[in-house]
């Protein structure tokens, strides 16, 4: 039977999909292309079919998984979304997490491709102004509020990927969590934020 051109595409993107959570659970080097399309329901020499080598793939995936963080960032405020970012739940769900933390690491010792999908996906948080992780009615005055938007951005960002290098079961890995959530919330709020009841002004 003839597969369409509709089947092809949503073939293509569901291969899309499936490498962008593998390589958030594995990293890039963890994943080979006959497993990738083994779990995708595919067989090996299908992948060529689509994409031109494993690269292609990665940088497909990388846009793929900016786009899901998105999506779910979308409507929440910037308090809620730190507060889900900075936790455990995020820390521990790599495959379904932000590709950002994710594999940042395994980016810089990439293709320039890969480095400038990675580029393309911190420029959209930062270009858009009415991205999560402002504060409620900033307006950009001289680059102010993009140059926070970093500082929140690396800080949330650093804070997932340094817990994830502790042991799942230290306490470390709590506390850069705990810390980190409280001082962006610090930023982000004029409430009492963590446990400690102090009043942020």
């Amino acid at each position: 039977m003839k597969v369409t051109k509709a089947q092809v595409q949503a073939n293509r993107a569901h291969i899309v999909e499936t490498a962008s959570t593998l390589f958030r659970q594995r990293g890039y080097d963890g994943v080979g292309i006959a497993d990738l399309m083994a779990v995708a329901g595919f067989t090996h020499g299908g992948f060529y079919k689509h994409f031109g080598s494993k690269a292609d793939l990665m940088a497909e995936a990388a846009t793929c998984g900016f786009a899901q963080t998105a999506a779910k960032a979308e409507g929440v405020d910037a308090i809620e979304f730190v507060k889900y970012y900075l936790s455990r739940e995020h820390r521990n769900a790599r495959g379904e997490g932000c590709t950002m933390a994710a594999l940042c690491g395994d980016a810089a010792r990439q293709p320039e491709s890969i480095k400038t999908a990675f580029a393309a996906g911190a420029e959209s948080l930062l270009a858009n102004p009415a991205n999560q992780f402002d504060t409620p009615g900033e307006t950009d005055r001289g680059g102010d509020a993009r140059a926070r938007r970093i500082e929140v951005i690396a800080q949330a960002i650093g804070a997932i990927v340094l817990s994830r290098a502790c042991p799942d079961d230290s306490p470390l890995a709590d506390e850069i969590l705990d810390v980190c959530r409280a001082a962006l919330l610090s930023k982000l709020s004029s409430t009492t934020v963590g446990s400690s009841g102090s009043q942020i002004n």
